[in-house]
């Protein structure tokens, strides 16, 4: 069985310790950083399957290294914050990281979202053959679950692992509304306790990817009071 391996990213030592010893227990690869600089380095020579990564760092913070990161990686990243302000939640998703946990935190939820982000991204040995039925085509663009990305047009478009499954979950149902709670639960795969804004964020930029107008989407539609869907 191939080890998946998982960066974990904070100056704190001893949490640090605690995750590596914890993670490696459940059969899970670690590689540590402890400061930003340093993450960007492994994280670009490694490629980790998932990324710890902790708001508060010397030399580059989080939210600097999960910006530097997501312009060529695309596993999913914690970001682990000791934090209660919203804002610092919502930049972190708006510079790509997927999900966000707030210290203190138990070494189980961890292990649990980590394992949930993870899920996402792997596909069984017997899907990986699926002919061209898998695919999703919405208008001209094509949903490609295999390789999680999305065509449009001719362009290929680089997408966050919740922005992809953000995007077929709306696309396997067009036209269907989804509310922000049937978001949060299918495509964060768990009980979130985030709020309604998580949605929001990751919907935003998905549209700044997908759409040629943001502000006048083709694809991801709002149904203003209920919940957002895609228009075939």
């Amino acid at each position: 069985m191939n080890e998946k391996k998982i960066l974990i990213v904070d100056d704190e030592r001893p949490i640090v310790d605690i995750l590596k010893f914890n993670l490696e227990k459940e059969g899970f690869s670690t590689i540590a950083a402890y400061d930003g600089e340093e993450a960007i380095n492994i994280a670009l020579t490694v490629k980790p399957d998932l990324i710890l990564l902790d708001l508060m760092l010397p030399k580059i913070d989080g939210l600097n290294v999960c910006k530097e990161l997501r312009k060529s990686l695309v596993c999913p990243i914690i970001m682990l914050t000791a934090k209660e302000e919203v804002v610092d939640k919502i930049i972190g998703l708006e510079l790509g990281a997927d999900d966000y946990m707030t210290k203190p935190f138990s070494v189980r939820e961890v292990i649990a979202r980590i394992k949930a982000n993870l899920r996402k991204h792997v596909l069984p040995d017997n899907e990986e053959q699926k002919s061209e039925k898998s695919k999703i085509k919405i208008k001209d663009m094509v949903i490609d679950p295999e390789r999680y990305i999305a065509i449009v047009g001719n362009k290929t478009i680089d997408l966050t692992i919740k922005e992809f499954e953000l995007l077929k979950m709306l696309s396997t149902a067009p036209n269907q509304v989804f509310t922000r709670e049937q978001i949060l639960r299918g495509v964060w795969g768990y009980d979130f306790y985030g709020d309604a804004r998580t949605v929001d964020v990751t919907v935003r930029r998905l549209r700044e990817k997908i759409e040629r107008n943001s502000a006048d989407p083709q694809y991801v539609q709002t149904k203003r009071g209920m919940g957002y869907y895609v228009s075939d």
